[in-house]
């Protein structure tokens, strides 16, 4: 039998329709490869009775003729996701072994199609970060490895073990949040497929939250199509979420392979910055001639506000998450440190609970939110958010139906190699991704081309508001002509 874990997801959910495998043969295929991948540190905690549970659940169900739409597919969840009875830690010490008592909206419809969860995954602490270098669980790593070297790889951030465990074969699927790049970067450095839909197409409920205006949950997968096939199941209105949109979700796999004739295609001046690599220059222009080969119609436009871009969401995000962080204290749920006094017992936990990144990125937040600084840095922020939307609404108003930029200013790097000196180093890495954020979005990334190293490298295709199907269409152009890429195993 050929590997069942190097199926794509459509492969998976055909073999199982034709009862060429069991959805347990595919869920022991997995478990048996996390075990033999555990030096890439992409799960925090596996969940194998659960997963053979779910697998044989959903065998019973496809006996009978119940097919759901994931029927049978084994995925994994990033470690932001509330799963009822299952640690959720947000990869931070300060929840402790917190187990909700609750499922997240996005995994309960994984569930409700009949997916399985083979574990929790790696990621930054709370999110907060680019490299996957801040969880409380360590590192993870990048399956790739630059060619003749043995050094290991930071997958991405934040979602950098969904990012990983999808790449080296260790689901079929995962879930990933992105709040100014964690879907689109890591998918990028990993030479996978991920996608940040419009914000308010996925409900946040049950989800860890960062920044609350800018969090958006969405899918990892190898290709454009089974990309496609997660979002439907991830999006949709929810009633517990204020910020959902309530619209009908579309089938989003019927847009992978659908003609692209005739469509505009924006290509930003703005985003040739100083010091950009001739490698990505050289992507992005192979990018945009694949689509005007397909037929699409290239015009540069301008986003004049772009540069303000990452200033504004490094004040906007951390002032959004010292607000959000407030309620780990240590009285209600999670770790708690004692002290003399409550406000000492505060102090004690979110100094021990808290790394490094969240507690720099809570006094910035705290900071500009604090009088006499509130306008100058927060308020002036938002107004330069409502300046960069305006951008893109101006410019999808002349007829330009998606952008096309590179995805990240490199490939992946290594371990340790960047922001210990200098944070804003790390931040750097944001810099074509947080735009989407500040806008409220669709973006995808999509495997362009690899460096000179051997290094995966990915484009991104930013779209209209709900307007994810032009993006599938769009990145499938790309991906047909990239073709796709799989690391050695070395692990």
């Amino acid at each position: 039998m050929t590997d069942l874990t190097a199926l794509t997801l459509a492969d998976a959910r055909k073999g199982i329709a034709a009862k060429s495998f069991t959805s347990l043969e595919l869920t022991e295929a997995h478990l048996a490869a996390m075990e033999k991948a555990r030096v890439l540190n992409a799960y925090v905690l596996e969940t194998p009775e659960q997963a053979r549970a779910q697998a044989r659940a959903a065998d019973t169900k496809i006996a009978k003729g119940d097919v759901g739409p994931l029927a049978g597919i084994p995925l994994g969840v990033k470690d932001l996701f509330a799963t009822q009875g299952v640690r959720t830690t947000a990869c931070s010490k300060i929840l402790g072994d917190f187990k909700p008592q609750y499922e997240s909206t996005v995994t309960s419809q994984l569930w409700r199609d009949g997916a399985v969860m083979l574990g929790k995954l790696n990621n930054d602490e709370f999110a907060m970060g680019s490299s996957n270098e801040t969880s409380a669980f360590g590192s993870v790593v990048n399956p790739w490895r630059r060619e003749g070297s043995d050094a290991k790889l930071v997958p991405g951030g934040s979602s950098g073990g969904s990012a990983s465990a999808v790449a080296a074969n260790l689901c079929f699927g995962a879930t990933g949040t992105d709040t100014g790049g964690s879907i689109r970067q890591p998918a990028a450095f990993t030479g996978i497929v991920g996608i940040k839909p419009t914000y308010g197409r996925c409900s946040r409920w049950g989800i860890v939250a960062f920044a609350s205006s800018l969090d958006q949950a969405g899918p990892f997968a190898r290709t454009v199509r089974d990309t496609s096939i997660l979002m439907r199941s991830m999006a949709g209105h929810d009633p517990k979420d204020t910020t959902s949109v309530d619209q009908p979700v579309p089938d989003y796999e019927a847009a992978v392979g659908k003609s692209v004739k005739g469509m505009k295609i924006g290509i930003p001046k703005e985003y040739r910055i100083d010091g950009m690599s001739a490698e990505i220059e050289k992507l992005w222009t192979q990018g945009a001639d694949w689509l005007k080969a397909a037929g699409a119609e290239l015009v540069e436009i301008s986003l004049p506000h772009t540069k303000y871009a990452l200033p504004a969401y490094y004040v906007v995000a951390p002032a959004e998450a010292s607000s959000n962080l407030a309620r780990y204290d240590g009285v209600r749920y999670g770790a708690r440190v004692n002290g003399k006094t409550i406000s000492e017992m505060y102090e004690n936990t979110r100094a021990a609970g808290f790394g490094p990144e969240v507690r720099r990125r809570i006094m910035i937040g705290t900071y500009v939110l604090s009088a006499g600084y509130y306008d100058a840095y927060y308020l002036r922020a938002q107004k330069v958010r409502t300046l960069i939307k305006k951008d893109f609404e101006e410019v999808f108003a002349k007829g330009i139906n998606a952008i096309l930029t590179p995805a990240t200013p490199s490939a992946a790097f290594g371990i340790g190699e960047k922001g210990s000196a200098d944070p804003i180093e790390m931040y750097l890495n944001d810099i074509f991704t947080v735009t989407v954020n500040m806008a409220g979005l669709p973006g995808i990334a999509v495997p362009a081309g690899k460096d000179a190293q051997g290094l995966p490298l990915g484009l991104q295709l930013i779209g209209r508001p709900f307007d994810e199907e032009t993006l599938f269409s769009l990145g499938e152009v790309i991906e047909q002509a990239a073709g796709h890429f799989t690391p050695a195993k070395w692990w």
